[in-house]
């Protein structure tokens, strides 16, 4: 099984925080819609007619998408791959673009997930933030989801800013909870460089991050998440039993997806490859039915080291018996022998051949897993 990424380049306005690519004029929205058509019929061979499992609508900011433009992107993607018949299609859906008759319009076209960017129940985060929406939107947008029959729902939520205190995440987390969503993205902020955000903390007109609290935050999180029934299946997602991400799954499990759109990345299980992120470059290769990307062949070892990247992330953990058959026993029984460490510290455990992090481990799960990376 296959995956699909559609990234959508446009947003109303920029998030402080946001390194994605993406663009805050509509301009070139129209001439978008048309170029990605087109790369979807250039690269209608990619996945060597792979049953595609999932398709994800990113960015950006996919919903302001109308019914019809998805209606329209769904046609082409049938007309050129073969679908599951259960496929799970996610849209990502800012709260100020939820209303009836547009979650309507995405129904019908195809959408049967919605993850939305809720970020924060308060009006302060949201206003710190900049995103469009406030408190009231970030609470309706759900039950009004529900109401019109899109009810496999993720939210997005963004701990550890500055001045968050832990009262106020816990009832962010609470009122997800109560509005009954079977998936939560839990995220700490993170200062990317070319950012807003860290232009305004390097000027002093913003206070830094505090690590310490982003930690203990992200602990409460998965404790309260927990309790509530939720599976903290990797390191930054809880779901309901059954109801975890498909599409994102497909990525830590190492399956081959195809990106379309400007920035989009690609694997086919030997290659990656990734579009440039320039949406008027972009626009004009298509239109010269040129595809536009660097690419990258991958060695054993890279393949190695992204695997345990992965794995390690995920609540069923890194498969030494998976190393030892796809690697060689040799690198499996040194990757055990160089875990060792980790366990004696409790950041880590052996489970039936597979190595799973603590809680404690968690916190600091890439660094673990680059100690653990082969050379």
């Amino acid at each position: 099984m296959a995956g699909i990424y559609i990234h959508i380049p446009f947003c109303k306005q920029a998030c402080n925080y946001c390194n994605f690519h993406f663009s805050t004029s509509l301009a070139m929205k129209n001439d978008f819609t048309v170029a990605l058509l087109k790369e979807l019929d250039l690269r209608s061979d990619y996945l060597l007619n792979e049953p595609v499992e999932t398709i994800y609508f990113g960015g950006g900011t996919p919903s302001l998408l109308t019914g019809g433009e998805i209606a329209t992107i769904l046609q082409r993607i049938y007309s050129h791959f073969k679908l599951a018949p259960d496929a799970e299609i996610t849209l990502e859906a800012n709260p100020d673009d939820i209303h009836p008759e547009r979650l309507n319009q995405w129904r019908q076209a195809g959408i049967n997930r919605l993850s939305i960017g809720v970020q924060s129940f308060f009006n302060e985060d949201l206003l710190w933030m900049n995103r469009a929406h406030d408190e009231y939107q970030a609470l309706s947008a759900v039950p009004d989801a529900q109401a019109a029959g899109l009810e496999n729902i993720s939210i997005d939520l963004i701990y550890g800013l500055p001045g968050m205190t832990d009262e106020r995440w816990q009832i962010n987390m609470r009122k997800a909870i109560g509005l009954q969503v079977p998936h939560l993205s839990c995220y700490a902020l993170t200062v990317e460089p070319k950012t807003a955000l860290y232009e305004k903390i390097k000027a002093g007109k913003m206070q830094e991050v505090v690590p310490e609290n982003q930690a203990r935050q992200f602990l409460q999180g998965i404790l309260c998440l927990e309790e509530a029934g939720y599976e903290h299946y990797e390191i930054s997602n809880f779901a309901r039993p059954g109801k975890r991400s498909r599409h994102n799954s497909g990525y830590w499990q190492s399956k081959k997806y195809l990106g379309l759109g400007p920035s989009a990345h690609s694997f086919d299980g030997k290659t990656r490859q990734w579009n440039i992120a320039n949406n008027s470059r972009y626009i004009q290769s298509i239109a010269n039915h040129e595809l536009c990307f660097e690419i990258e062949t991958l060695k054993t070892v890279d393949l190695l080291n992204e695997y345990i990247m992965t794995s390690l992330r995920t609540m069923e953990g890194l498969d030494l018996l998976h190393i030892t058959r796809a690697f060689g026993p040799a690198r499996g029984n040194l990757l055990e022998k160089n875990a060792a460490h980790f366990i004696a510290e409790d950041q880590m455990k052996k489970e039936d051949e597979k190595l799973v992090l603590t809680s404690k481990g968690k916190l600091f799960a890439d660094g673990i897993a680059g100690a653990l990376f082969f050379d």
